[in-house]
C-alpha cells in the first residue's frame, strides 16, 4: 500500500515536458535520429541553440536512458570572449553533471581559398568524429535549427548550387551526425530558454555583416518573412523535397552508369563516349560527378567547374592527348573517355600488377603513386601533434613507442588484418573492411597502408589501427597526415 502511494506521489510531482521537447522527440522518432539507451556526444558552443539542445537532451536522458557527453571548441578568435564562453559551458555542464571535453583549436592556418568559417567547420567535424570513435559514441548531436537550414539553402542558392546544395543540411548525416532541433525555430529556442530561466552566450561575430551568412540572417530572411510569413518553413520544406529528389536521381544515375562506366584494374574508369554524349546534360554531369567522387581519396565531390571541364572533352574532335583536370588524368579515344588517377600512367598495361612499397623515414614526405597524394610522417610531442592535425584533410597520431623501425607504405595484400579504431580491440580482415565501405576491388590497390614490424599501423585516409594510437600516457607521437581541401556542396 505504501509503495503504491509513493508511486502516486511520484506521478503527481512529475514535471510535464515543455512543448519544445515534444517537438524534438517527434523529430527524433520520425527521422530515426537516435534510439533510447544510446550514447550521444553533444556539441555546445554556449549559444542559445546548443544550450537548449543540451538542456532538452538532459531532460530526456532519464526516460530514454541516454548517456550524454559534451564537447566545446575554443578557437581563441575573440580573445577574452572565447574564454568566457568556455567558462560558461564548463559551469553549465558541471551543474548538469554532464562530462565535458574542451578542445582548443587554431584555424588561422588554412589552405588557400578556404574561409575561416569553412575551416572551423571542417576541423570541428573532424575532431568530433575522432572523439566519437575514442569514446564509443553512437551519435553526435549538433544544434542546427530550421532557421539555420533556411540560411544554408539560401547560401547555396546564391552560389548557383544544384539539388545537392539546395537540399541543405540533412537531419542525419553518415549515420553519425544528428540534428534534433532540425524542425525547431530559433524563436522557439529563445522562448524555451526564457521560460526556464537559463542564460546563454551571444557570439559577437554573428552580428558582423562582413559574413554572407550573417547578411542572409539579418537582412535577407527578415525581408522574405515580411513578404511570406512562412518563408523559413517553405525553404525547409523545399530542402526536404530536393533531398528526396536527389536520392531518386542518384538511383537513376547508378542504373545508367552500369551500362556506361567500366572499372579498370588500374584504379581508373573508362566511360563509353558516344553513349554518354547521347544522355542529357544533367545525366552527363551526374555520371561524371560520381566517377570523379569515387576517384577522390576522401570521396569528395568535384566542383562544377571540374565536371564541366571534363564534360567539355566529350565533344572534342579526334582522340589522344592527355588532360590533367581536378586531380585526374584523362585521355580521349574515338569511343571512350579514360579517366585515371594523376599518379597512374595512362593506358597502364593490364598485366602490370599494382603493388607499391615505399620505405618510410621519420621525418619524410612521400608521394604515393596510387593517388598522387603526398603523405607526411613526422615526430612530435602530443601537444604538437594535436595542434598540427587540425588543419589537415586526414591525419592519425601514433604512439611512437609502440612501433619500431623500419616503417613502410605499401599496397594491401590478401589476408591483411588490422584492428580498426572504435572496434574495441576486435580485428577485421582488410578485405572485409573495404567491402563494408563499398570500395571496388580495382581501387583497393591504390590505398596506402602504413606498416611496422608489429603490424598494420593504419589505412591511410581511412582508419588507424587501435593498437598503436596515442593514449593519455603517450610521450612521443608519430604524426601521419594527408593534405587537401573540400568544396563539397551541401555537406555541413
Amino acid at each position: 500500500m505504501m509503495a503504491s502511494m509513493a508511486m502516486i506521489e511520484q506521478r503527481a510531482v512529475r514535471i510535464p515536458w515543455p512543448p519544445l521537447l515534444h517537438r524534438v522527440v517527434k523529430t527524433v522518432r520520425a527521422r530515426g535520429l537516435f534510439e533510447p539507451g544510446q550514447h550521444l556526444l553533444v556539441a555546445i558552443s554556449g549559444g542559445p541553440d546548443s544550450v537548449a539542445l543540451l538542456l532538452l537532451l538532459h531532460r530526456l536522458a532519464a526516460q530514454w536512458r541516454l548517456r550524454l557527453t559534451a564537447v566545446h571548441f575554443n578557437y581563441g578568435l575573440r580573445g577574452r570572449e572565447s574564454d568566457d564562453d568556455q567558462a560558461f559551458v564548463m559551469s553549465l555542464c558541471e551543474s548538469l553533471r554532464v562530462p565535458l571535453h574542451t578542445v582548443p583549436l587554431d584555424v588561422r592556418t588554412r589552405p588557400k581559398r578556404v574561409s575561416l568559417q569553412a575551416q572551423a567547420r571542417l576541423v570541428r567535424y573532424r575532431v568530433m568524429a575522432r572523439l566519437a570513435e575514442d569514446l564509443g559514441v553512437d551519435r553526435i548531436a549538433v544544434g542546427h535549427t530550421a532557421d539555420d537550414q533556411a540560411e544554408t539553402i539560401l547560401l547555396w542558392m546564391l552560389r548557383g548550387a544544384g539539388l545537392t546544395g539546395l537540399a541543405g543540411m540533412p537531419a542525419e548525416r553518415d549515420g553519425k551526425i544528428v540534428r534534433p532541433l532540425y524542425e525547431a525555430r530559433r524563436r522557439e529556442i529563445l522562448a524555451f530558454l526564457d521560460a526556464t530561466g537559463h542564460s546563454y552566450r551571444q557570439d559577437s561575430s554573428n552580428r558582423k555583416l562582413i559574413y554572407t551568412r550573417n547578411r542572409i540572417r539579418h537582412e535577407v530572411l527578415p525581408v522574405l518573412s515580411r513578404i511570406a510569413p512562412t518563408a523559413i518553413e517553405a525553404l525547409c520544406r523545399m530542402g526536404d523535397l530536393c533531398r528526396e529528389d536527389e536520392q531518386y536521381l542518384a538511383s537513376q544515375v547508378d542504373q545508367v552508369s552500369a551500362s556506361l562506366v567500366q572499372t579498370g584494374s588500374d584504379g581508373g574508369y573508362t566511360i563509353h563516349r558516344q553513349r554518354l554524349q547521347a544522355e542529357t546534360p544533367a545525366m552527363q554531369r551526374r555520371v561524371l560527378r560520381n566517377v570523379l567522387r569515387r576517384m577522390h581519396p576522401m570521396r569528395r565531390a568535384p566542383s562544377l567547374a571540374t565536371v564541366e571541364a571534363v564534360r567539355g572533352l566529350l565533344s572534342s574532335k579526334g582522340a589522344g592527348g592527355g588532360h590533367a583536370i581536378g586531380g585526374v588524368r584523362i585521355r580521349l579515344t574515338r569511343n571512350a573517355l579514360a579517366i585515371q588517377p594523376a599518379g597512374v600512367a595512362l593506358q597502364q598495361p593490364r598485366s602490370k600488377a599494382i603493388f607499391q612499397v615505399e620505405s618510410v623515414q621519420v621525418p619524410s614526405v612521400i608521394e604515393w603513386a596510387g593517388t598522387g597524394q603526398q603523405i607526411q610522417v613526422q615526430e612530435g610531442s602530443p601537444a604538437e601533434a594535436r595542434r598540427f592535425v587540425v588543419s589537415r584533410e586526414w591525419a592519425m597520431i601514433v604512439d611512437a613507442d609502440r612501433v619500431s623501425q623500419p616503417l613502410c607504405l605499401r599496397s594491401w595484400r590478401a589476408g591483411d588484418r588490422f584492428v580498426p579504431s572504435g572496434m574495441k580491440g576486435r580485428s577485421k580482415k582488410l578485405q572485409d573492411y573495404f567491402v563494408d565501405l563499398k570500395i571496388p576491388s580495382s581501387e583497393r590497390g591504390r590505398i596506402p597502408i602504413l606498416e611496422a614490424p608489429e603490424g598494420i599501423v593504419g589505412v591511410i585516409g581511412y582508419r588507424p589501427d587501435e593498437r598503436f594510437q596515442a593514449q593519455n600516457s603517450t610521450r612521443r607521437c608519430l604524426i601521419v597526415s594527408l593534405d587537401g581541401e573540400s568544396t563539397t556542396e551541401g555537406v555541413h
